[in-house]
């Protein structure tokens, strides 16, 4: 079968060692679709609290969404979860605290903290996700009917693929807690 350059069948292309080419110009145009994918994905910064705007807007939704995903983390569960210092996720912690995003709620014992988004907390990563799908939805309306379908059928293979090679694992993200 001919391939086209470009073209969905393209990484079938074997090179004389058989091993599969990786295909350049589907590539290119995954990377340049994502690259509008992530400009839409990142529209929630404009609405984040001013008064933590200093925090990085990818530490701030960070903190906010693996405190959604993990109930009752902990301190250090969280630094570990990001990668951080104690005290650099302390820090986080206190001035979303202060923007009335999070809550740090006593346990048992004096030393034992957890970490709980505030109402104000779990509406805002409500709003950040209706209006991405908003933005998506508008996007796709603007798509022929029959293009519509393609995107879902393509991106549940692509899921499949990244995860078979153990690199597609997603983080947690605005789409919701598992």
């Amino acid at each position: 079968m001919a391939v086209s350059p470009g073209s969905a069948h393209e990484h079938d292309a074997a090179s004389p060692g058989g091993e599969r080419q990786p295909p350049g110009p589907l590539a290119a145009a995954v990377e340049e679709t994502a690259s509008f994918l992530a400009a839409v994905w990142n529209q929630e910064t404009a609405e984040l609290p001013t008064s933590t705007a200093q925090l990085g807007v990818t530490a701030q939704l960070g903190v906010l969404l693996i405190v959604e995903r993990h109930r009752d983390i902990n301190l250090s569960g969280l630094a570990a979860q990001l990668g951080a210092l104690m005290s650099s996720a302390s820090r986080l912690c206190d001035r979303l605290e202060a923007a009335g995003l999070l809550h740090r709620v006593p346990g048992p014992s004096r030393r034992a903290v957890s970490l709980r988004l505030s109402p104000e907390g779990t509406a805002l990563l409500d709003r950040l996700r209706r209006r991405r799908r908003d933005d998506l939805a508008g996007i796709l309306m603007r798509m022929p009917p029959a293009a519509r379908t393609a995107p879902a059928a393509g991106l549940g293979q692509f899921r499949s693929a990244a995860s078979a090679m153990g690199g597609g694992r997603p983080r947690p993200g605005l789409a919701g807690p598992p």
